[in-house]
């Protein structure tokens, strides 16, 4: 008897690298993989889409669509690659409007893509209406999604079997057109139990013949078990990864779980451990300069408490650990429990899981529910869709009372569609305003990464990877700031100048400052401090300049979330002392008024 064929998605290139690496890894240093997995019998790969798309204009001065199109010039016309798209999301933190969501499908059947993973962090069915139409409409292939985790101990209410069967049964009476069906675990916090019974649910109620798989992770280390589960409970395809970006928060080794299935009735791809083992080790080379984060390589207790995704965990200590903040990381963990449990039992899956990380952030760096992170009040409030089950009610009211935003109800594309940021024309606008060509690419970069997307564009993007020391230092000579930084001394006063660089008529000072001291008379001087850790996302205002009470001087950048440092009364900047870009401690002086 044949033995049934399983398809095994390669996620090395995609979810791997975001697990491990925080998604940050150059396209040239990996392309030489791709075509040892090619050889090495991949013929299903996820190649973009998810964090892996702004990663790339964030931190490594890449353009995406480059990226997809150059690996789909590598594995050739016949491979199926695959993309992961956030329902209304699509491949950003935020909504987007119709217009978005239909650009967002428009351009990956364009760059590549085969066939699009669709999931709503929420399971709300209603946000997977039209971008799963869309994906459709420009010929790709649509894999929809129940997303699962398993909730803190003593919680109810969701994330159970018949959670799941309601969830697949609101995508059928949709009547959304989908190529196949994925159960998607992203802090591989599900128990094989479940996985089994899930998945004997899902194969009862589909169609015959409709293709079911699985995604997990080795987070809370069961992945393993799990995947077992599903084949056994008839699943069709299970993703894996390859070393060294396979097991810890990524998902299981392709090695590993051949080795797993040894002697049961299935076959992996067709897979043979010495080929997948030769593509390994090709791998391992390309990414032999890469730091590697030893929490990704861990298994970890806690995460069945607090459902923290394999892909967002390393992204968020990596952060810590830019910002020298990393022994808080347990105590963040911690209190993401209760985070989870009041906030409505949304899936762990970004962006929702980037929400419980920035509210159980702000819980420990501020004080219990003291500040309430942007996203995850909205999320509370309704602003993303609805949660599985109704927030806690207190937690609503402080969001209300923060944000000052009143709860909805309303579907949450429709308040995207009201939103003119979110048209094609104020993007349009921008790209005008800027003097940068006016394409659907550009369109679409500027409109899911703002202003980040407008400097990668405009030549001013940073390289920002995590190599090796002995490579580090390489790597800031070459991607160090340009601009040089003085003391100067005029007429026995000390001055800070900043100069850019040029020549004779082309030089220009960017900034004076002196550093003359304040009188010790002035009572009414006031020194603004930074209240955490970050990078200066934007400096608003001048040295100089008559503020008001309230008003913003100046964005930092913590943890994907941007903080306003306000004037603390009206008066006058004295100094401004930082610029963008810039690191900052916490307690750090940042401007003096």
């Amino acid at each position: 008897m044949a033995k049934k064929y399983i398809d095994v998605m390669d996620t090395t290139f995609r979810d791997g690298f975001q697990s491990v690496f925080g998604g940050r890894v150059l396209m040239n240093d990996f392309m030489p993989a791709v075509e040892a997995a090619c050889e090495a019998g991949i013929n299903h790969f996820e190649f973009g889409g998810g964090a892996r798309f702004q990663s790339l204009f964030f931190y490594l001065n890449e353009n995406a669509f480059d990226m997809m199109d150059k690996f789909r010039e590598v594995v050739g016309s016949e491979v199926n690659l695959q993309t992961l798209a956030r329902g209304v999301n699509t491949v950003m933190l935020d909504t987007g409007s119709r217009e978005l969501i239909d650009l967002h499908a428009k351009m990956f059947a364009k760059h590549g893509t085969s066939t699009i993973r669709n999931f709503d962090a929420l399971n709300d069915v209603e946000n997977l209406k039209y971008s799963g139409e869309r994906i459709t409409h420009h010929g790709l292939k649509h894999e929809a999604v129940v997303t699962m985790m398993d909730l803190p101990p003593g919680c109810s209410g969701a994330h159970d079997v018949a959670f799941y069967e309601k969830t697949l049964r609101g995508i059928l009476n949709a009547k959304i057109q989908y190529d196949s069906i994925c159960f998607k675990d992203a802090s591989g916090t599900s128990s094989p139990q479940k996985i089994y019974e899930t998945i004997k649910m899902a194969k009862k109620l589909l169609p015959e013949n409709t293709h079911v798989r699985l995604h997990t992770h080795e987070t809370a280390g069961v992945s393993v078990a799990c995947y077992l589960a599903a084949l056994d409970a008839g699943a069709d395809g299970i993703d894996l990864a390859a070393s060294p970006v396979s097991g810890g928060t990524s998902q299981p080794d392709i090695l590993t779980m051949l080795h797993a299935v040894k002697g049961k009735n299935f076959d992996l791809g067709g897979l043979e451990l010495e080929k997948i083992l030769t593509y390994e080790e090709v791998l391992q080379d390309s990414l032999k300069e890469y730091f590697l984060p030893p929490e990704a390589t861990q298994v970890s207790p806690l995460i069945p408490f607090s459902p923290m995704p394999g892909g967002a965990l390393t992204a968020n200590t990596q952060m810590m650990r830019d910002n020298n903040i990393l022994e808080k990381f347990p105590e963040v963990i911690k209190a993401m429990r209760e985070v989870v449990e009041k906030g409505g039992y949304g899936t762990s899956v970004t962006p929702v899981s980037q929400f419980y990380f920035q509210q159980a952030f702000n819980n420990v760096m501020f004080g219990n529910w003291k500040k309430i992170a942007e996203g995850y009040g909205k999320m509370v409030l309704g602003y993303f869709g609805h949660t599985p089950t109704a927030p806690n009610s207190d937690i609503m009211k402080l969001a209300s009372e923060q944000l000052k935003m009143e709860p909805t109800t309303k579907n949450a594309i429709d308040i995207a569609d009201s939103d003119e940021t979110k048209s094609l024309k104020f993007t349009k606008d921008i790209l005008k305003k800027e003097g940068i060509e006016i394409n659907d690419e550009n369109i679409f970069i500027v409109a899911s990464c703002k202003e980040k997307g407008i400097a990668f564009l405009k030549g001013e993007a940073k390289i920002n990877i995590r190599k090796i020391e002995k490579n580090r230092k390489k790597e800031s000579a070459n991607m160090a700031n340009s601009n040089g930084e003085y003391t100067v001394i005029v007429n026995g006063e000390k001055f800070n100048v900043q100069v850019s660089d040029g020549l004779d008529s082309t030089v220009e000072v960017k900034s004076v400052v002196s550093t003359k001291p304040l009188s010790p008379t002035s009572t009414s001087v006031e020194k603004i401090i930074a209240n955490l850790p970050g990078s200066v996302f934007k400096v608003v205002a001048n040295a100089g300049d008559s503020v008001k009470e309230g008003d913003v001087i100046v964005i930092l950048e913590a943890m994907k979330m941007e903080i306003e440092i306000i004037a603390p009364k009206d008066g006058v900047l004295i100094s401004i002392d930082v610029k963008e870009g810039e690191s900052v401690e916490n307690g750090q002086l940042l401007a003096t008024i």
